[in-house]
């Protein structure tokens, strides 16, 4: 499920590297990987505030993994937490366009001075590599398909002007302390481990939770807005691509990280009720602030610097996530 197409896992294990957000959904995902292929050592930061203990408790035998419970607007925390690194994943972040909408300052705070925390942190600590989680959400009001890196609009919520400040920074510290650093637009992640509680979850799991369950599915708007939905092991081929790389063309670069294909939400629905065998009709609402109408990704770029090449599809990565959704409904 998590295997990337290249042979750079020796690379792994002689390297230490830092996940923040490590206990979050992509984050977890990121940290089984490294410790699967034997890296050295694979230290997470969290502060649980979104993510989940019982993601990487999983890990806690493992001899190279260590967990730092901590917040990433502590500078002294980030500060900790890089020593001895080698390479940080920076997932760390308060996601969700509707959450940004209802606390600017909170979602602004993490993802903002969180960023500046964490790459700052690593420049003292001699660390020169971080790859780091942006969004699709930074291309706003720019309407062309597919989305292409080097042209975006205008942001559509606060969680949007955190991640492309995000990016502004990191170009800045490319620039200023010589770092390589490594952006990716995740295009709608999805896969096991995403949780469906709380009032800002992912469709999909929430789709999931309601359609297993027989609880009522609300799909905001007429269920047209289609999106590039990506399952989260081609999020973790980026990241370790990134982390990995050799191609100095590569750095300070920013990435779509999709599969370069678009389905509708009703076409989302509706292929999750034919698997689950349910009848269930959705519930449709009124439009969600914020959100943007259609999204689909260019990946040439990744493929071309990075070697990216998305190996599980939109159909095969619904199939793996509703079995896991599955078990863990039934316990």
């Amino acid at each position: 499920m998590y295997e990337v197409p290249f042979q750079q896992h020796n690379n792994i294990q002689q390297q230490q590297f830092l996940i923040t957000g490590g206990a979050g959904f992509i984050g977890s995902h990121i940290v089984q990987y490294l410790l699967q292929h034997n890296a050295q050592k694979v230290r997470v930061l969290d502060d649980l505030s979104t993510g989940s203990r019982s993601n990487v408790d999983i890990f806690q035998q493992h001899p190279a993994y260590e967990f730092m419970e901590g917040d990433v607007r502590d500078f002294e925390i980030c500060f900790q937490a890089c020593e001895g690194i080698d390479v940080v994943s920076h997932q760390a972040a308060i996601g969700s366009v509707p959450r940004s909408i209802d606390n600017p300052i909170y979602t602004t705070s993490v993802n903002v001075d969180g960023f500046v925390n964490v790459v700052k942190a690593a420049y003292e600590q001699d660390i020169k590599r971080v790859v780091y989680a942006s969004s699709s959400s930074v291309y706003g009001d720019e309407i062309t398909l597919p989305k292409i890196e080097h042209k975006i609009g205008k942001p559509l919520s606060p969680y949007a002007v955190s991640k492309l400040t995000n990016e502004l920074y990191a170009d800045v510290f490319g620039q200023v302390y010589n770092m390589e650093l490594i952006g990716y637009r995740y295009f709608n992640i999805f896969g096991p481990r995403q949780s469906p509680s709380g009032p800002y979850a992912a469709v999909i799991p929430l789709f999931m939770q309601g359609l297993i369950n027989g609880t009522p599915v609300y799909i905001n708007g007429d269920g047209e807005q289609s999106r590039d939905f990506t399952f989260v092991s081609n999020a973790v081929q980026a990241n370790i691509l990134g982390m990995l790389t050799t191609n100095k063309a590569a750095v300070n670069q920013v990435y779509n990280v999709a599969v370069g294909e678009r389905f509708s939400i009703n076409q989302l629905y509706n292929n999750l009720a034919q698997l689950i065998g349910s009848k269930q009709k959705s519930i449709h609402r009124a439009e969600r602030m914020g959100d943007v109408k259609h999204s689909l990704a260019n990946i040439d770029k990744a493929k071309q610097l990075l070697a990216y090449q998305p190996a599980t599809k939109f159909k095969d990565g619904l199939e793996v996530t509703l079995d896991f959704f599955k078990v863990t409904s039934s316990q």
